[in-house]
């Protein structure tokens, strides 16, 4: 990968399939820590594209981070600003708003207090406890979604 393309850490093929199942889970009703299958619509199909997300909440606020980096997800929900996320037969419209490098660090050194035992991997030896200019650095490979739900 060139130093200009976007962080991206494709998973492997077990943590494909392990992500299968987690939103298959969810789908049906079951939350692990907390995950939520993500519905948000291709940028180029329009069909719906679901993939288990574990929602964040700080200070107030709910966020998606995209732990692996750019990924299609991403690019989708830059491009539609929004989606559903689903646990069973809940399901929850939300609007998105993509937060700039400057703002992320409260949210990602909560997040990987939260989720780290799950994605700490996909940060490139940053964890919760890096320091503030460590988590600063790689925010840009991490983009980050404030969500606001509509129903």
């Amino acid at each position: 990968m060139s130093s200009s393309a976007p962080y991206y850490l494709k998973g492997s093929p077990l943590n494909v399939r392990l992500n299968s199942v987690i939103g298959w889970l969810a789908r049906h009703g079951l939350s692990l820590a907390g995950t939520a299958e993500m519905s948000v619509p291709g940028r180029k199909s329009g069909r719906m594209q679901r993939i288990p997300v574990n929602p964040h909440r700080y200070d107030g606020g709910q966020y998606l981070v995209s732990a692996r980096g750019h990924s299609q997800w991403v690019r989708n929900m830059r491009a539609a600003g929004g989606g559903e996320l689903r646990v069973g037969r809940r399901v929850r419209a939300f609007t998105a708003v993509e937060l700039p490098d400057a703002e992320k660090l409260p949210v990602l050194r909560t997040y990987l207090e939260k989720w780290g035992w799950e994605v700490n991997q996909y940060f490139a030896g940053v964890t919760a406890k890096s320091s503030d200019e460590e988590i600063i650095a790689c925010a840009g490979d991490h983009p980050v979604f404030r969500i606001t739900v509509t129903d």
